[in-house]
């Protein structure tokens, strides 16, 4: 029921425009900024009514305040950060059941890249956003969390349908893969994928969404078998 448009800003970043075309509701997931986001909505001939945030990164936010002054949408985002958020009109946490038309999506707290971040989970379109917690073949920075708040994600997200598809935040995956090559060098489930995600970006295709099914098989982060060696992937990781 859900159409999802892949909108590519700033240098790799992806904003998703969501519509339901039973309630004709359009929402916008972590606007980086506005006027591409709305050119992409009028060209369809659809109206933003909300606008929904998994953290308080300005690349996440930043076309908040000109959405809503341009369609009087509403926002929503996590309550641990709705300090650093100015823009929200309703806070949610982990949890919590937030509608979109007749659609009920999940909250998930999913803390570590910062200490708010939250992923929404639709399980009747088998459909998450994520932010910048899961990317294809990666994780995000520890920026204001742990390890051990990261490898507990990872369980909550692996928990969910192997057929959910997960939509992140920014084209990551060709140098997540070559991260995970050496993390991993006898998986061949993560060469094989890392063969079709270099021939992808040879054509300039985009490679997100992923599923939850691929991440199990081929993410050094989900597939680390103790929060020891998720931080010892994640330091080799910033360091790579």
């Amino acid at each position: 029921m859900l159409e999802i448009v892949r909108i590519a800003v700033l240098s790799d970043n992806y904003v998703w425009l969501v519509h339901e075309p039973d309630s004709n509701g359009t929402m916008v997931v972590d606007p980086a900024v506005a006027e591409p986001v709305l050119a992409a909505a009028a060209e369809r001939g659809w109206t933003i009514t909300e606008i929904w945030n998994t953290h308080w990164h300005p690349d996440h936010t930043g076309g908040n305040a000109a959405i809503k002054a341009a369609t009087g949408c509403t926002i929503t985002g996590p309550e641990a950060e709705s300090a650093r958020i100015p823009t929200l009109d309703r806070t949610v946490k982990g949890g919590d059941r937030v509608m979109f038309g007749d659609l009920e999506a999940r909250v998930i707290d999913v803390p570590a890249h910062t200490a708010g971040h939250i992923a929404f989970h639709f399980a009747g379109e088998e459909v998450a956003f994520v932010g910048d917690t899961l990317f294809a073949m990666g994780c995000g920075r520890l920026f204001e969390g742990t390890p051990a708040q990261m490898y507990d994600n990872m369980r909550k997200l692996e928990a969910l349908p192997d057929a959910t598809k997960v939509y992140c935040a920014h084209e990551y995956t060709q140098a997540n893969g070559r991260f995970a090559l050496t993390a991993e060098p006898d998986n061949a489930a993560l060469a094989e994928r890392m063969r079709e995600v270099e021939a992808m970006r040879e054509r300039g295709e985009a490679t997100v969404p992923t599923t939850i099914a691929l991440e199990k098989a081929t993410n050094p982060f989900m597939r680390a078998d103790s929060v020891e060696q998720l931080a010892e992937r994640r330091a080799a990781k910033d360091a790579f």
